[in-house]
């Protein structure tokens, strides 16, 4: 099993995951990839994604991995540059490598968020937000597969710190649970809109970072 570690910016946010799946699935074919395939009366590509990425969300660590079809001998240092060259703008692979990590030692999620206000950021908005997230509990409403569920989001992030970029923008980052539980870094918008609706962003951005494992070591 190789892994390929890949970037998601610019018009390519609004790829859906499935699409997106698609895409590489493409990619490969047309770079002369052969991937190996499952076995059954359906068999498709042996390609997966380590956690989807919502739409509108962008990332510059994203991760799938992956098996050459048998007999297939390209070099794993050889596939990025063969994959951009068929990718759409937005899309970069940024390595390939045979030695990763298992997926249940990935365990958090860096991510950033850019709170954009039109006319401003509100006066107190810094103190007020960060006062927030630094509250004993947080709730919000986390859908599940029950429908929405009423959560306490405040052991599932660390590490949040928060800078003024511009007169009208917050960049806020931090450090989130990537599974078990797994929390998604614009439910902490989420909580801004609900705990603080005079302070409420007219818009977020959202970027994923960097991966981690437990020991706080980039996963690879």
């Amino acid at each position: 099993m190789l892994r390929m570690r890949f970037s998601k910016e610019g018009n390519a946010v609004w790829i859906s995951h499935l699409d997106l799946m698609r895409l590489l699935m493409r990619a490969f074919r047309r770079a002369g990839i052969a991937l190996k395939h499952s076995q059954g009366f359906t068999p498709h590509p042996e390609l997966s994604l380590a956690m989807p990425l919502s739409v509108g969300i962008s990332s510059a660590c994203e991760i799938a991995d992956f098996s050459l079809a048998e007999g297939e001998t390209v070099p794993p240092e050889q596939i990025p540059d063969r994959l951009n060259a068929v990718l759409p703008e937005g899309v970069r692979v940024s390595d390939c490598y045979d030695d990763g990590q298992k997926l249940k030692y990935l365990a958090w999620l860096e991510a950033e968020l850019t709170l954009i206000w039109d006319g401003g950021v509100p006066e107190n908005a810094e103190t007020a937000i960060a006062d927030l997230l630094a509250s004993e509990r947080l709730l919000v409403e986390k859908h599940s597969k029950n429908g929405p569920v009423e959560t306490d989001i405040r052991p599932m992030y660390r590490d949040v710190s928060l800078t003024r970029t511009a007169g009208t923008e917050l960049c806020l980052r931090v450090t989130c649970a990537a599974q078990n539980p797994t929390l998604n870094p614009m439910l902490i918008d989420a909580a801004i809109r609900r705990h603080l609706p005079a302070l409420a962003p007219d818009f977020t951005r959202c970027r994923r970072l960097r991966l981690l494992n437990a020991g706080n070591e980039p996963f690879r």
